[in-house]
């Protein structure tokens, strides 16, 4: 197998129905497990939004200090909102 090619992918050129069939099966347990691998899938997606918003923050330093006050106005609104609701 190629090292360039997704471990996802059946290579090309497999004549053998016995080994092409392997292959396949192979491939479609490592899609499987990469579908359903959450705890990986949210690690990757974390670090893209950490570094987008480093890049954000290293181009526009003042909308990402404009951005962080929001979003700690919002979760403190959303905060205080569910508060008063679970009071009264």
């Amino acid at each position: 197998m190629s090292s360039d090619l997704p471990r996802t992918a059946v290579p090309l050129g497999i004549t053998d129905p016995v080994e092409r069939a392997r292959a396949e099966l192979k491939a479609a347990l490592v899609a499987i497990e990469e579908k359903a691998n959450i705890p990986k899938r949210t690690a990757r997606a974390t670090r893209r939004a950490q570094v987008s918003a480093r890049e954000f923050a290293d181009r526009n330093p003042s909308g990402a200090a404009i951005a962080a006050v929001g979003a700690a106005v919002a979760v403190g609104l959303l905060v205080w909102g569910a508060v008063r609701l679970y009071t009264r």
